[in-house]
């Protein structure tokens, strides 16, 4: 199943804000629809952003402010920006020239999967293994398979996985619903853990490895990703379990020279205060909320790619 593609004219793409309850897919057919989709994380992930950045240029047919206002639609992760981009560089050369190099991209994620997969397999030692990740890189992060979740699925394959131990990714829960959701359909080992039990249970031994994916990796290795991150990093290198960050080309941002430039997300308190449309905390309550925190380079063990592993 692919997570966003191109059909019939417009963007389909699966509603991850109904996972695991319902599969709807969701068809986009103007730019102002695509942001809402995003901004709500209908469509998350990366990799899947970028994707439908780029797709997002040719709903534009041309228009400029529009093609603006979907490449600020999320800050964090470079990817959408990226694929915004790429796409805009050919509305010059007319609609059929952006929609060839948007389906390039779709085509190009999904090889980037596969290879990131092998490589990243091929990296980790041992048969039996057991794998700590968080928040959501599967194929719903992408087009297909998926970044750190793909090596996991890789793994799983070559029966050299034991066990997965995912985090569930509070406050939104891309863990718990999202992450379980397909390792249960892969038919992968696994067990839900909390977020603040993770750097613990590293400590405990019995863990082979963290693997996470990425929202920017700046030109000196720190990466932003997920928050919760930064903590399974410190927990890990105290536990000198290995924390390997999986993730395309297209993350590495060069023009930002490190983690302290990133502009990380605050989503507002809504999330923090209600799961799923059900208050939690008292009315009136606000709340801080980083979606995502950023890993210095230091603490990185490697970095995965579709094209190299390299040590930051």
């Amino acid at each position: 199943m692919r997570t966003i593609d191109w059909v019939g004219g417009a963007i389909e793409l699966v509603d991850q804000t109904l996972l695991p309850d319902k599969v709807v897919k969701l068809r986009i057919t103007t730019v102002d629809e695509l942001i809402d989709a995003i901004q709500r994380l209908a469509v998350r992930g990366a990799p899947a952003l970028g994707v439908a950045g780029a797709f997002g240029v040719v709903l534009a047919d041309g228009d400029r402010k529009a093609i603006a206002r979907l490449r600020a639609a999320r800050p964090t992760a470079v990817n959408l920006a990226w694929g915004v981009d790429q796409a805009a560089a050919h509305l010059e050369e007319g609609r059929k020239a952006v929609l060839t190099r948007a389906k390039r991209i779709r085509d190009d994620d999904i090889a980037a999967c596969v290879a990131m997969g092998e490589r990243g397999a091929d990296l980790l030692e041992g048969d039996r293994l057991r794998i700590m990740t968080i928040c959501n890189t599967g194929g719903l992060a992408t087009v297909e398979r998926g970044t750190a979740l793909g090596v996991i699925q890789t793994l799983h394959e070559r029966g050299r996985l034991a066990e997965v131990l995912a985090l569930e990714t509070r406050p939104l829960l891309q863990g718990a619903r999202l992450t379980a959701w397909e390792l249960e359909r892969m038919g992968a080992p696994y067990r839900l853990v909390t977020d603040s039990a993770g750097p613990y249970l590293l400590a405990r031994g019995g863990v082979d490895a963290v693997l996470i994916g990425a929202d920017r990796i700046a030109a000196n290795g720190d990466t932003a990703n997920k928050i919760g991150s930064y903590s399974l990093a410190l927990g890990a290198e105290r536990a000198g379990v290995p924390f390997i960050v999986v993730a395309p080309e297209t993350t590495i941002d060069a023009a930002t020279p490190s983690g302290e430039h990133i502009e990380i997300e605050d989503r507002g308190d809504d999330e923090v205060v209600n799961v799923r449309g059900v208050r939690i905390a008292p009315k009136g309550t606000r709340a801080l909320n980083p979606a995502f925190d950023v890993t210095p380079h230091d603490l990185i063990s490697a970095i995965v790619t579709d094209r190299r592993v390299f040590r930051p």
